[in-house]
């Protein structure tokens, strides 16, 4: 299956920017879970591709110009693997994935919650945990933000795909699992959730297993990975500096379609 995406990003300053830099991670790489056929991305500025430490693309941009609207555009054809039920190998140690962060800590609550839905530690009885995370956290829009934690959208019972990830992961790290965040893109045409998406990854079996708990996916059959890391933060689509700028406006619209 090819995939056709469009992603653009839009941001609106109440005052001009003088200088910024930009770290864009939007940029998918070919893997055993797909094939990338054509990618571009488009932002102003000088622009320097780079590796980060999980082996996601990484564009810096630098912009000394002052400007008060920016817009950053990618867009490509991607071809899923249809038939792997797993996500993309790599070389990267399992065991990475095992360190705390900021946004995948676990308390007593979370960590009893783990234990009465998935103490095997199995492939099945992680399936029955994300349905009882995804019953627990139904998802709700707006009601959280990139900085809401783990602990914070279990307490709260209510989020979106980064928080059902982020509470998965740290449940999973619980059990002994490694587990690891994935942002990318998800084609669900009759889905009420964005197409610019993340989900959970957990290593079993010398293999990482997709567990998309807010659509209660499985298998990655309609998702293509952009950048793994630990958490929201080593992953982010777009993350950056500026000088002045005053009040910012962001606004996304991202398009999956099939080709």
């Amino acid at each position: 299956m090819k995939l056709m995406v469009n992603h653009q990003t839009h941001y609106v300053y109440s005052a001009p920017v003088q200088n910024s830099i930009q770290y864009i991670k939007m940029i998918p790489s070919s893997n055993t879970h797909q094939r990338v056929h054509y990618w571009d991305i488009s932002v102003p500025g000088e622009k320097e591709a780079k590796q980060d430490a999980f082996r996601n693309i990484w564009l810096t941009c630098s912009q000394r110009e002052p400007y008060r609207q920016m817009s950053i555009m990618a867009q490509g054809v991607v071809e899923m693997n249809p038939h792997s039920p797993v996500g993309a190998a790599d070389s990267i140690n399992p065991n990475l994935f095992l360190q705390p962060t900021a946004s995948t800590l676990c308390d007593d609550a979370m960590k009893q919650f783990a234990l009465q839905h998935a103490s095997a530690g199995s492939r099945s009885s992680l399936i029955r945990l994300a349905g009882a995370v995804l019953e627990h956290i139904p998802y709700a829009p707006q009601q959280t933000s990139v900085n809401t934690s783990a602990m914070q959208a279990f307490q709260c019972r209510q989020g979106v795909c980064q928080d059902h990830s982020h509470v998965f992961i740290a449940m999973c790290k619980s059990l002994g699992l490694p587990a690891r965040y994935v942002s990318g893109y998800l084609f669900a045409p009759q889905s009420m959730h964005l197409a610019s998406h993340a989900w959970a990854e957990v290593f079993l079996d010398n293999a990482w297993y997709c567990f998309d708990v807010s659509n209660q996916l499985f298998a990655p059959h309609s998702h293509i990975y952009v950048a793994v890391g630990r958490d929201y933060w080593d992953v982010a689509p777009v993350r950056g500096v500026r000088e002045k700028g005053g009040f910012e406006c962001m606004n996304s619209i991202v398009q999956v379609l099939s080709c």
